[in-house]
């Protein structure tokens, strides 16, 4: 995920601009490996014939905000479903983002980055590797070519887990065809999924949208790139009519920076620099952000119990969302309970059922 370190005194501070581990520390990051070539199958590959659903998909509840103002007006916590729910569900896909949306969760969380013929897709790591049958950087991929690929392929029980059964990866071949898929659900529901489609789909869920930075071809950040994919965003925010109703971060205040020159109008979270700056150095933030996305804790340090941390955020009128960052620990409805003694105002959740059903049980959401 995105991280900030920083000294407090003898501390670090820990902050992100947003959640957006995959598997949340079971795996490597493939973004600090070498990247393998793109294999055929995601090269060859046709995309599968669409197929109607089997039957009527679940009705999804009106949220109880739809801007990033009514957010603010709701004085309770929100869930927010981390890549969809990646826990519980295949990462950003369509049928993980319906599936939150029907339990109730009011925020969707989301990566973005372009690919090779500039259209905005909703994906986190630099390639295919971790979700797809396939192998290959996404920026070298065609739009034609992602939504070929099964992006259910890799999902399990035991999301991260490579070496499972085949028989455990109980999604893998809905997108082919080959596995019937979920009542209500077809094999498109199971693909690299656009920006634009997600934003159309749920009109009435507030998203929270991390630009990603790809590498460029010598292993390091490509701030060119990922400015074209700022403008990219920026435009379909527009085109939409979605400017009061998505909040965009970025680890990188470069990037938010100039997003927020894109779209001075858009909500945004801080990234790495500003979130420092504005903590121990009194630098005010920029008008756009209002909401600061942090981990709950980092190299043993817990960062809700910083002394004065979430005190100033307050007095700011800054709203506190915590990601999880140990999926084996924290991705479970009593840590997101635990969190309610923060008074914490969002919970990025990899399994947002499980969130928003403790938080009915206790009263804490409708």
């Amino acid at each position: 995920m995105c991280r900030l370190v920083s000294t407090l005194f003898a501390c670090t501070l820990i902050a992100s601009a947003c959640g957006d581990d995959q598997s949340a520390d079971t795996v490597a990051d493939p973004t600090t490996t070498t990247v393998a070539p793109v294999t055929e199958a995601s090269t060859t590959t046709a995309a599968p014939t669409t197929v109607a659903p089997t039957t009527v998909a679940p009705t999804i509840p009106t949220p109880g905000a739809s801007t990033v103002d009514e957010l603010f007006g709701l004085d309770r916590p929100v869930v927010i479903a981390h890549a969809g729910g990646d826990q519980t569900w295949p990462h950003s896909t369509m049928f993980a983002y319906r599936e939150a949306a029907v339990t109730g969760t009011e925020v969707l969380e989301m990566d973005v980055q372009l690919t090779a013929d500039g259209v905005l897709v909703v994906q986190h790591d630099d390639t295919v590797d971790r979700t797809t049958e396939a192998s290959g950087r996404v920026r070298d991929l065609t739009y034609d070519e992602m939504q070929a690929l099964d992006s259910g392929y890799w999902w399990s029980g035991e999301w991260g887990n490579f070496d499972l059964p085949d028989e455990d990866y109980i999604y893998r071949g809905v997108r082919s065809g080959d596995v019937e898929a979920p009542a209500g659900y077809s094999p498109d529901d199971f693909r690299v999924e656009t920006f634009e489609a997600i934003a159309t789909s749920f009109p009435d869920h507030v998203l929270d949208v991390e630009i990603k930075i790809p590498r460029g071809d010598d292993g390091e950040s490509d701030m060119t790139f990922a400015l074209e994919g700022a403008q990219a965003l920026a435009d379909a925010i527009e085109r939409l009519d979605r400017t009061d109703s998505v909040i965009v971060v970025s680890f990188n205040d470069d990037i938010i920076a100039a997003f927020h020159e894109m779209a001075p109008d858009v909500a945004t979270s801080p990234g790495t620099s500003a979130l420092t700056d504005w903590f121990l150095g009194g630098i005010p933030l920029l008008d756009s952000h209002r909401i600061l996305q942090v981990p709950p804790q980092f190299d043993g340090l817990d960062v809700l119990t910083i002394p004065g941390f979430l005190e100033k955020a307050e007095d700011e009128g800054l709203d506190i969302w915590v990601w999880p960052n140990d999926a084996s620990t924290q991705e479970n409805a009593d840590f997101y309970e635990s969190l309610l003694e923060f008074d914490i105002d969002g919970i990025i959740a990899g399994r947002p059922a499980d969130a928003v059903e403790r938080y009915r049980e206790l009263g804490v959401i409708p």
